[in-house]
C-alpha cells in the first residue's frame, strides 16, 4: 500500500498525530500507533513502555528499509549466502578463513580478498555472500564485473564525466570486482582499473575474483607495468583464497542430463 504523505509544512498545533509522525519521518509509527494504543490499554502498559515499543518498532522498520536500500544499491546479480555454499564440493578450499571473514573485520581494516580458481568453483558465490553480509551490517557495497566497470568508466571518460563516474567505484566501503581475466583490457582500460585500485588502496575494502594467477595479469591487462603496480597494492592488504576443484555448473548440467 503506498505511503500517504502529509503536507510539507503541517501546523503542529492543528494537525493530527498521524500527519505529524509522517512529517517527522516516523512512517511506521504513523501507521501502527493506533494498534499499539489499543494493545497498551489491554495490557496496562505504562507510558514509558508504550514509547519504548513504538520506538523499537520504528527503529526496526528503519533498519529494514536501510538494508533493502543498500542491497538495491549494491546491484547484486543474485543474492548468495555462505550458508548456502557447499564446502564439501571443492577439492581444496580454506573454509575456516572464509567463515572467519564473516566477522567483517576486513571491512573495518580496509582489507579484502582475492578468490582464485577455475570457472564454476564458487568464487562469485563467496564474493557475493561476503558482500551481502556486509550490506546487512551497514556497509555501503557495490558489485560489478571488472569488464563492466572498465566499460562504464571508458564511456564516462568519452562523455567527459569520468570523475563523477569514478565515485561509484571508489566510494563504497566494499567493492566486488568479478571475473578478472575472463576478457582482456586495452591499455586505457588497464589504466582505469589501476586508478580504481589505487584510489581504494588502504581506504576501502575490495574483493576480487579471477581465474588467472598474478603472473598472468600482465597479459590480461595488456600492460605488465600497470599489472605489477596493481598486484603490489592488492597483495599488501588482500588475502589470496585459492579454490581448486570441478565446476559446479558442469556437475549440475550432468546431473540434470542424467535424470
Amino acid at each position: 500500500m503506498p505511503r500517504r504523505r502529509p503536507s510539507l509544512h503541517p501546523d503542529p498545533k492543528r494537525s493530527e498525530l498521524k500527519t505529524l509522525l509522517h512529517y517527522l519521518g516516523l512512517h511506521h509509527a504513523a501507521e501502527t500507533y493506533q494498534g499499539l494504543l489499543a494493545q497498551a490499554g489491554k495490557s496496562n502498559w505504562s507510558h514509558l513502555k508504550l514509547l519504548e515499543v513504538l520506538a523499537s518498532q520504528e527503529a526496526a522498520a528503519k533498519k529494514e528499509r536501510s538494508v533493502a536500500a543498500r542491497i538495491a544499491q549494491a546491484k547484486f546479480p543474485v543474492l548468495k549466502t555462505v550458508d548456502a555454499f557447499d564446502f564439501a564440493f571443492p577439492k581444496a578450499i580454506p573454509r575456516d578463513r572464509i567463515l572467519a571473514a564473516l566477522s567483517l573485520q576486513f571491512v573495518e581494516r580496509a582489507e579484502g580478498f582475492i578468490f582464485l580458481g577455475e570457472p564454476g568453483t564458487g568464487k562469485t558465490h563467496l564474493a557475493i555472500a561476503l558482500a551481502y553480509a556486509a550490506c546487512l551490517q551497514g556497509a555501503r557495497t557495490r558489485f560489478t564485473t571488472a569488464v563492466d566497470m572498465v566499460n562504464d568508466l571508458q564511456a564516462a571518460a568519452a562523455a567527459h564525466h569520468l570523475k563523477k563516474a569514478m565515485l561509484a567505484y571508489t566510494r563504497p566501503q566494499l567493492l566486488v570486482l568479478d571475473e578478472i581475466g575472463y576478457l582482456p583490457f586495452d591499455r586505457r582500460g588497464a589504466d582505469l582499473f589501476f586508478q580504481v585500485i589505487s584510489a581504494r588502496y588502504e581506504r576501502a575494502s575490495t574483493i576480487l575474483t579471477t581465474n588467472q594467477p598474478f603472473k598472468a595479469w600482465g597479459e590480461v591487462l595488456g600492460d605488465h607495468t600497470v599489472a605489477a603496480a596493481i598486484v603490489d597494492r592488492l597483495a599488501h592488504h588482500n588475502e589470496l583464497i585459492k579454490i581448486t576443484g570441478d565446476s559446479y555448473r558442469l556437475q549440475d548440467r550432468r546431473r540434470k542430463q542424467g535424470q
